[in-house]
């Protein structure tokens, strides 16, 4: 881990529709209690006030002072710039709000600002599932390593974040990785949330068990009803999580192919993988079919349950050989299986989070020296 030694100081933020909490991160760990603030979110001049005294409170525990503010904020936001745009569960942040020049101002610091999805991804680029995985085939002794990351949060909805070669894209309008976005395979006017979301699942199990919505449980009863945990429709339990999955397969296919790299999961939702994670491999391993009937692969990388122990074997063995360097007498190890892995988060998403924050800030800061 690059930054796990480093001893600056960055200020954060995790910023909900309620509560704000703020922290401090040094050498990757929290180096003070959280402070948690009421958002004021129908409020502007509340709210600002709120973000301002939150960092005060945190600026005064540290001691020594932080080099910069780095925090996830929602979208849609021109984050760069630190603009803030209309936000729905924000309803205060209306017309552009210019949040990250305010607080540079107020503080004199360096302000960064990113989506949360994004900040995901680059903290387990950093110091989470890539690193892990990596070290995996070292130890293994497979030549093979990566350097590029889709991570993914399932929850309340689909979220996304893209690491290009230890690099975190965003785009040029600050919305890359919207995978919320992508088309639901199932329901195909629709977009891919309504499978692959909290909702989606209490939907699902509310039609198949016939009940309305408002009685439909959540998807932690859901999935102790598929285990006969909890007294509820096993069958609708499963379909579900069944349906989830190929929606979700589908999707994260579809970003895959254009991304190539290690596919991450985080977020509430993660803890029921167990049980969608084979189908959402499933679905990602499954074929095409040509206008004659042939069939052809989905993807061209063979995609492994990296938690599944048999699979994560394979993995790293891959089919590893030696091969002749022509016109010498030297050989060099060659792994000629195109293949990706799909895992969950081993550090968990809002350490991800922030450590993507971490990380962001000092990397931006030492570009500039």
């Amino acid at each position: 881990m690059k930054y796990s030694d480093d001893r600056r100081i960055v200020m954060t933020l995790d910023a909900g529709g309620t509560n704000f909490v703020f922290s401090a991160i040094m050498g990757t760990e929290q180096v003070i209690k959280e402070i948690i603030l009421p958002s004021h979110a129908d409020n502007l001049d509340k709210c600002m006030s709120t973000i301002v005294e939150g960092f005060n409170k945190v600026k005064e525990r540290l001691q020594n002072p932080p080099v910069a503010i780095s925090f996830a904020f929602p979208g849609p936001a021109d984050y760069p710039n630190g603009i803030i745009g209309d936000l729905p569960n924000l309803p205060a942040f209306r017309g552009g709000v210019a949040l990250g020049p305010m607080l540079h101002d107020k503080f004199g610091l360096p302000v960064f600002i990113n989506n949360d999805g994004d900040l995901y991804a680059y903290g387990e680029a950093i110091a989470g599932y890539l690193p892990y995985i990596n070290h995996l085939l070292e130890k293994a002794g497979n030549p093979k390593r990566y350097k590029n990351l889709l991570g993914l949060t399932l929850g309340t909805g689909f979220g996304a974040g893209i690491v290009r070669d230890g690099n975190l894209f965003i785009g040029d309008n600050s919305i890359a990785g919207e995978i919320w976005l992508l088309r639901d395979k199932l329901s195909p006017l629709a977009n891919i949330e309504e499978h692959v979301s909290i909702r989606g699942i209490r939907k699902v199990y509310a039609r198949e068990a016939k009940i309305d919505f408002e009685n439909s449980p959540s998807p932690k009863e859901i999935y102790e009803i598929c285990f006969g945990n909890e007294v509820g429709n096993k069958d609708a339990a499963l379909k579900a999580f069944q349906e989830m999955a190929e929606a979700a397969g589908d999707a994260i296919s579809n970003a895959i192919t254009l991304i190539d790299g290690i596919v991450v999961i985080g977020g509430g939702l993660s803890g029921a993988s167990n049980i969608f994670l084979p189908d959402i491999v499933k679905e990602m391993n499954s074929n095409f079919m040509g206008s004659d009937g042939t069939q052809f692969r989905r993807l061209v990388a063979n995609v492994y349950n990296l938690e599944a122990k048999n699979e994560l074997e394979k993995f790293l063995q891959g089919s590893v050989k030696e091969i002749s360097v022509y016109g010498t007498n030297k050989k060099i190890k060659y792994d000629p299986e195109i293949r990706i892995g799909v895992g969950i988060s081993k550090i968990g998403t809002s350490k991800a989070i922030s450590i993507g924050a971490y990380a962001y800030a000092l990397n931006s800061l030492d570009k500039l020296i």
